[in-house]
């Protein structure tokens, strides 16, 4: 991952001209500059601690260069970016430790814990909700605990369809090893390319092929997890009865009271076909309406596509649905909705799926709107660098709520963002994950980058979940809670539930070293 931008560094590159100029007419652009190579804090900790580290892993596995240091200093939020763009680096680990299995993971919590050192656990370095920002004070220092060496599948059953795998697993290199013995996992969330296993796990990701695959939690039959307090071993059978979950402790906890270090997984046979196909429909309401009776028609025939998506007349209009550029070639008008199937019953499913929604007043548009979905899919966040690079701040926040409060929490939303941000503020949405009840909104927003971009959003970001807390909704369906939302967690889970937190906390991690600050209120 690039320090200062998103993912690849060979994918970066300016906005096309055709697309700079429809971006300079609605914002007018100004090209930026970004503080490449800017100095890091030197590091905190102090050599004792450095020495008991190195003699759990090796010299080679305890890092203190400024490169490792500065590839692991926040994560990917648009806020992230402007900071370390603008050379602000000062949430840098004192170093970089790279355990290379379940017990290098538990010695150095052990180190940790005897010289009070903060530990963040590190993925893929994607959280977008300041996940990875741990608080320093009161602490000898901190360190980025980088799973990247724990990469095996330790184990494949064909029989119970389930698989092991380790944290530092990427998307794509878990797909693949799954491949090879004809599996999937079928999750693919936005930032499927860079995070990994664990992060999917520790921050209850949701995949873009959630209507026929699942989130991933509800994929996750078991977990062994790293405490302060000794290891913790979660999930010895398909279900049970025996209590409550414990395994929910964990999935979504963000390494604030364990590491994960493997996830079994319920696995499926890889496909035999995938097609995507492209809808219209008059109105968002429509389009709505439509994704709502398809769900709750699928949740009980069981023939729900496995991606469906809708874009509000604004989204559309731009052609963002297709997460690729601005401009193009967009639907006629109204709203644009991709539908995916996948499976070995497509035919079946898609003619079932097609009347549900021509009866809907659907229009198809055919499969090659699916294919130039399927093709940009990972690309949004590549466009956002190239319009933070002439000015323009754009990011994202979501939401979920019931069906029946949908338009009010849409409404909301989108009232409070451009409320805060001004008239030349373009707002988007979609849908993007369905269920039976209710269904995720996902907001896009666009602004010209004011005097202090990161307090315009934060100004924005505050406003927006302060209306989806009002009307009901969630203050985050598949981003976690990080440092970002931890402020508004005690409206939706109330005083309680954070006693509960807190008391998870107190027992799992006592001197309070994983990820302090991150979750717990």
């Amino acid at each position: 991952m690039h320090p200062t931008r998103w993912g690849d560094p060979a994918q970066a590159g300016p906005l096309p001209s055709a697309t700079r100029e429809l971006v300079e007419l609605a914002f007018g652009v100004h090209d930026t500059t970004v503080a490449e190579g800017a100095a890091l804090p030197a590091p905190g900790l102090a050599e004792s601690v450095l020495a008991d580290l190195r003699a759990v892993l090796g010299d080679e596995h305890v890092r203190t260069d400024d490169e490792s240091r500065r590839l692991r200093t926040r994560g990917k939020s648009t806020p992230d970016l402007l900071r370390a763009r603008a050379g602000d680096l000062t949430d840098a680990p004192d170093a970089v430790v790279r355990p290379g299995d379940h017990d290098d993971v538990v010695a150095l919590l052990e180190v940790a814990v005897r010289h009070h050192v903060a530990v963040v656990p590190f993925g893929g370095g994607t959280s977008v909700t300041g996940g990875l920002v741990a608080r320093r004070e009161g602490y000898a220092g901190v360190v980025s605990l980088d799973l990247g060496r724990l990469t095996a599948v330790r184990e494949i059953d064909e029989v119970s369809m389930t698989a092991v795998l380790e944290p530092g697993l990427r998307g794509p290199e878990a797909e693949a090893r799954l491949a090879e013995h004809r599996l999937t996992l079928g999750h693919y969330p936005q930032s499927f390319e860079f995070a990994t296993i664990g992060g999917f796990a520790a921050t209850r990701s949701s995949g873009q092929s959630s209507a026929g695959y699942g989130r991933f939690d509800a994929l996750v039959v078991g977990l062994t997890v790293a405490t302060p307090q000794g290891t913790w071993e979660l999930g010895t059978s398909p279900a049970n009865a025996a209590g409550p979950d414990l395994r929910q402790l964990v999935l979504g906890s963000e390494g604030a009271f364990g590491v994960i270090t493997a996830v079994r997984v319920r696995v499926r046979r890889l496909p035999a076909e995938r097609v995507y196909e492209g809808w219209q429909f008059g109105s968002f309401a429509a389009g709505t309406e439509a994704i709502r009776t398809l769900a709750q028609a699928g949740a009980r025939s069981g023939l729900m596509p496995t991606v469906l998506r809708l874009s509000d007349e604004s989204e559309t209009a731009l052609n963002l649905a297709s997460q690729s550029d601005v401009g193009g070639a967009a639907a006629d008008g109204g709203c644009l909705m991709i539908v995916g199937h996948e499976g070995a019953d497509v035919a079946d499913r898609r003619a079932a799926v097609t009347a549900a929604l021509e009866a809907a007043g659907g229009t198809p548009l055919g499969e090659e709107r699916g294919a130039a979905w399927e093709q940009g899919r990972f690309h949004a966040p590549y466009l956002r660098d190239s319009m933070l690079d002439v000015g323009v701040t754009v990011e994202t926040l979501e939401t979920a709520t019931f069906w029946s409060r949908v338009p009010q929490v849409y409404a909301a939303v989108r009232q409070a963002l451009a409320g805060t941000l001004g008239e030349r503020a373009i707002v988007l949405c979609h849908v993007s994950h369905v269920y039976e009840t209710g269904c995720s909104l996902y907001f896009t927003v666009a602004v010209p980058g004011g005097d202090d971009p990161v307090e315009q959003w934060r100004s924005a970001k505050s406003a927006a979940t302060e209306a989806m807390v009002a009307a009901g909704a969630t203050i985050t369906h598949h981003h976690a809670v990080g440092t970002d939302h931890r402020p508004w967690l005690e409206r939706e889970i109330g005083p309680l539930g954070v006693r509960v937190l807190r008391a998870v906390k107190d027992e799992l991690d006592p001197t309070g070293v994983l990820n302090p600050g991150v979750l717990v209120p």
